[in-house]
């Protein structure tokens, strides 16, 4: 029921919300520069109420837009990076294909073969991923055991391949600007789940804004918001 009417009960109308998650998410922004931005627009949205929003409609835009994302190539970029939550250091998981579309992301305590057979079973089981013919990643000791049990265990098929050549890896870490850029206002998040939560909108509005959904193409910004709109049940 609550998927059914996602704004009941908000105290601000469905587009409003929509927008500040929206440039939350997609631009280098903090709650208080957007708090002013509405303030311009003739609404008072406090800045706490905005970061609210954001925890509240990330996973939800996140989750809705899933099933809508196009398939990707066989040709896999892995990495990872550290994202600070709570003055320490966590680590972001994420992969693309051999074109720079993002395959599938993953959010953990730990850097080792556990987290990262952990991310390559998600990412294997997304809907509009292909079986890999390769994996390239980098020399973090935990990829070929992970691999290798994945392949032992039949989740990879027995061509598949792994390097760990860096170099081939620039496309995937090139990828990490969008986030770092946008990370790069706070101070760290205050907590593994507040980090979770923004992190899946991060990504889904990289995902989009690179055109990885149907019917929007790269660059297309009204066919953007018009798609995050409809998702919602909400006219753009």
């Amino acid at each position: 029921m609550a998927e059914q009417h996602p704004f009941k009960w908000r105290h601000f109308q469905s587009d409003i919300i929509l927008l500040c998650v929206r440039w939350y998410l997609r631009y280098s922004l903090s709650y208080r520069d957007l708090e002013e931005m509405m303030l311009e627009r003739g609404s008072h949205v406090d800045h706490t109420t905005i970061y609210h929003w954001v925890q509240r409609y990330a996973p939800s835009l996140e989750r809705r837009c899933r099933p809508h994302v196009k398939p990707t190539t066989d040709s896999w970029r892995v990495d990872e990076t550290y994202i600070k939550v709570k003055k320490e250091w966590v680590y972001l998981y994420w992969a693309v294909d051999s074109q720079g579309q993002t395959l599938d992301f993953f959010f953990s305590l730990t850097r080792d073969a556990q987290a990262a057979r952990q991310f390559l079973l998600k990412t294997l089981a997304a809907s509009h991923t292909s079986t890999p013919r390769v994996i390239n990643v980098d020399k973090n000791a935990a990829y070929p055991k992970a691999f290798a049990e994945l392949k032992a265990e039949g989740y990879l098929p027995e061509n598949c391949a792994l390097r760990q050549v860096k170099y081939l890896n620039n496309l995937v870490e090139q990828d990490h600007r969008f986030l770092k850029r946008l990370t790069k206002l706070g101070m760290g998040f205050f907590s593994f789940e507040t980090a979770r939560r923004t992190l899946q909108g991060y990504e889904v509005m990289n995902m989009l804004r690179k055109g990885q959904l149907r019917g929007v193409a790269k660059g297309d910004v009204r066919g953007q918001v018009a798609l995050v709109a409809k998702l919602f049940g909400v006219v753009a």
